[in-house]
């Protein structure tokens, strides 16, 4: 991971109601989420959340319903506005913007793509698609390329002159797709962007938004409820409960090293094999190996392709690879074990920002 920092949350707090400042001081004298209902009659949105999301990477934040994930990725942007704390983008703290600056960093810097599309009905794909330039001034003939160009790319060649309700779903959202990218601008925010979609579709939006970042290395903040989702796209991994970050940092080591009783329940289900690379389990070069080595597997490979090649062989080595670089070792007696889900580790990741 890139050690720039994009966007930086700092001691947030989010409260809900009609004298959030007072509320705010009976959180910081250790009210929870239940006191702060039941005998102040406010929400607690949000509690001393701290995040770093670094540039060029894809953060994904996922919990359940009313964990906060919606009303956190709202404050990046100002849409909500804090109760306390600090939300840095790129060196500036965005709660110093006038509304000026506030609408020009909407404008340029950040793109957002909805769970429900957000789509104008009475705009055509392409206008829909230009929009963010259309909002800037600029008329069609200046938006008209770059649209065409990123509708191709997110499969919508030749669909410019059709209206949304034209499209199935899982085109509309790439209207969305496409639409945040036309807009140039470095950060996209998707809230629950796939979470509208049919399974098959879901899994082909996924891969696309993986395919572009191959490529753009956007710094995309990706709100999710689906485990399998938010393993499948984060770089960095925020699972909140009741407006708290509970654990956070890189999945696979949140998946072998939970830290507290909530993530072991959440991930207990999880297909470990299918999930699970072999980065994360492999022994450093130099280890003492018991038995030979019988091939090479690559350090992204997932432990279900391992068992595969292996046969079930439990007694087999093999070398781990690199860019043709060999990295280390894994042995299927690690591989296995490494499927048996952990306890909550005292020792493990803490809930703050890496």
């Amino acid at each position: 991971m890139t050690d720039q920092v994009s966007i930086s949350i700092r001691n947030l707090y989010k409260i809900f109601g009609s004298n959030p400042q007072d509320a705010l001081e009976k959180v910081y004298n250790g009210a929870s989420k239940k006191e702060l209902m039941d005998q102040y009659r406010h929400v607690l949105g949000l509690s001393d959340i701290n995040v770093d999301m670094h540039a060029g990477k894809i953060t994904v934040i996922m919990g359940l319903s009313g964990s906060g994930k919606s009303t956190l990725i709202r404050h990046v942007n100002r849409l909500i506005e804090p109760t306390a704390g600090e939300i840095w983008v790129d060196g500036e703290n965005v709660l110093d913007f006038s509304e000026e600056r506030l609408r020009e960093m909407r404008r340029s810097s950040m793109s957002m793509v909805f769970q429900h599309f957000a789509l104008l009905p009475h705009r055509t794909v392409l206008d829909n698609t230009g929009l963010a330039q259309s909002v800037r001034g600029e008329n069609k003939q200046g938006y008209e390329k770059d649209a065409l160009k990123w509708l191709e790319r997110v499969g919508l060649g030749g669909q410019g002159g059709q209206y949304p309700h034209q499209l199935s779903g899982g085109m509309q959202q790439r209207v969305g797709i496409a639409r945040a990218l036309t807009s140039n601008a470095p950060i996209m925010l998707m809230d629950e962007a796939f979470s509208a979609l049919d399974p098959l579709i879901r899994t082909d939006m996924q891969d696309l938004l993986l395919e572009l970042q191959d490529e753009l290395h956007k710094t995309i903040v990706f709100i999710s409820h689906d485990l399998d989702e938010a393993l499948k796209l984060a770089d960095h991994l925020v699972i909140l409960k009741d407006g708290r970050v509970v654990q956070q940092g890189e999945p696979q080591e949140i998946l072998l090293h939970p830290n507290d009783p909530y993530i072991v329940d959440f991930i207990s289900d999880i297909n470990r094999a299918r999930v699970l690379r072999v980065r994360s389990i492999m022994m450093a070069l130099g280890s003492d190996l018991e038995r030979p080595i019988v091939g090479e597997v690559d350090a992204e490979d997932t432990l279900e392709s391992v068992i595969a090649r292996s046969g079930g062989d439990a007694d087999q080595n093999f070398r781990v690879m690199t860019d043709g670089v060999p990295v280390g070792f894994v042995s299927m007696r690690s591989l296995v074990r490494a499927l048996v889900p952990s306890s909550a580790s005292a020792g493990g990741m803490r809930s703050k920002a890496s």
